[in-house]
């Protein structure tokens, strides 16, 4: 150090500050705006890029929120139509067995009305057979009686007692 102090020259001194004075008022006037021009542009393109990350994380969050909404009414109409199907099978399979239900009571009604006249024509004919051989019976019973004239005015006598008796 004590050669530094030894060597030290006022003149070679001041010069030196002057040309740093000099370099620094230079470097000021010339590369100072441009330096602290290029830093701000820097510092506002990367803010840019920040705002434009949170725009974009944003607009994420909001198509997430979409796709939610999207997706749950989705799910709403897939559950919707589901029960509209499940209602619309349901209906089919009641009219079905109401149709069915409907014929089946007409299939009975029909077999109930053939009986019923199959019946009353059974029942004719018999009351037809049976008139049929009543007279047949009464015929030959008559035609016996009256074979003979005694048994005839006996027949007669009987009946007129009857008669008068009622």
């Amino acid at each position: 150090m004590d050669k530094l102090l030894n060597d030290f020259s006022p003149g070679l001194f001041v010069v030196q500050t002057i040309l740093l004075l000099l370099l620094i008022f230079i470097m000021v006037k010339f590369a100072w705006k441009p330096i602290l021009n290029s830093l701000n542009e820097r510092e506002e393109g990367i803010q840019g890029a920040l705002d434009a990350a949170e725009k974009a994380k944003r607009e994420m969050a909001n198509l997430q929120a979409d796709n939610q909404k999207l997706l749950q009414e989705a799910r709403l109409e897939r559950e919707a139509m589901l029960k509209e199907a499940r209602e619309l099978k349901a209906k089919m399979i009641t009219d079905a067995e109401e149709q069915a239900q409907s014929q089946a009571n007409k299939m009975i009604a029909q077999a109930q009305e053939a009986i019923s006249s199959e019946k009353k024509a059974a029942m004719a004919e018999l009351k037809s057979h049976v008139a049929s051989l009543s007279l047949d019976i009464a015929e030959k019973v008559v035609r016996n009686e009256l074979s003979n004239k005694d048994k005839q005015l006996k027949l007669v006598e009987d009946m007129l007692g009857e008669a008068t008796l009622n």
